[in-house]
């Protein structure tokens, strides 16, 4: 049983590893270009956010090295993109990312590390650092809904316009007869008719 965890835990490792390196292609390009162009750097600080806290929870929990050992390639790799956006973006996006770094790679790190080494022990700061992993787990690959969420409210109400402009619309015919209604009126009902005076017998002869 063992052998069968430490063989599922190898091959977790190696996905993870992939996972990693999937951006390679992505920040090639940013080398290549000198610019990070529209991409955004939160969703690499938020994966060296999450892989510094399984280092931790590997560490702490006995047995877990395997779990260490493949985030610490993790946080490297992840060190290495968060540089690269720091190089090559413009000084607004450049700031955005030291902030976000300096918040949540240091700051909340350092806070989550500083709580459950002083106020936890024992199983209670190990189920705790898992949770708070697993928590950035779902934040991180839920995160892509933020785009999806309102593409599909703008989908819905487009769609909802579509319909009631089927349903209200005037038919041709009716925009028809109403032209047809009105030139009639025009041309049968003049707006104003000139009057001329009346002349007599006597005047016309």
């Amino acid at each position: 049983m063992e052998s069968l965890t430490f063989i599922v835990g190898v091959i977790g490792n190696i996905i993870s590893v992939l996972m990693f390196l999937a951006p390679v292609k992505t920040f090639w390009r940013i080398v290549k270009e000198k610019s990070t162009e529209e991409f955004e750097s939160l969703p690499y600080i938020c994966t060296l956010l999450n892989s510094s806290l399984w280092v931790y929870y590997g560490i702490t929990k006995p047995g877990s090295y395997l779990v260490a050992t493949v985030n610490s390639f993790g946080v490297v790799v992840e060190i290495i993109y968060i540089s690269l956006f720091l190089i090559y973006a413009h000084p607004k996006m450049r700031a955005k990312t030291a902030v976000l770094a300096g918040f949540l790679d240091v700051g909340f790190l350092t806070v989550a590390i500083l709580v459950t080494r002083l106020a936890m022990d024992g199983e209670m700061r190990i189920d705790v650092i898992g949770f708070l992993g697993a928590g950035l787990n779902i934040v991180m690959y839920g995160s892509p809904l933020g785009a999806m969420v309102p593409n599909g409210t703008g989908f819905i109400l487009g769609t909802a316009q579509l319909v009631l402009y089927a349903i209200y619309r005037p038919s041709s015919k009716r925009v028809l007869d109403d032209v047809e209604h009105g030139w009639q009126t025009e041309y049968l009902l003049p707006t104003s008719v000139p009057v001329l005076p009346l002349q007599s017998q006597s005047e016309k002869y």
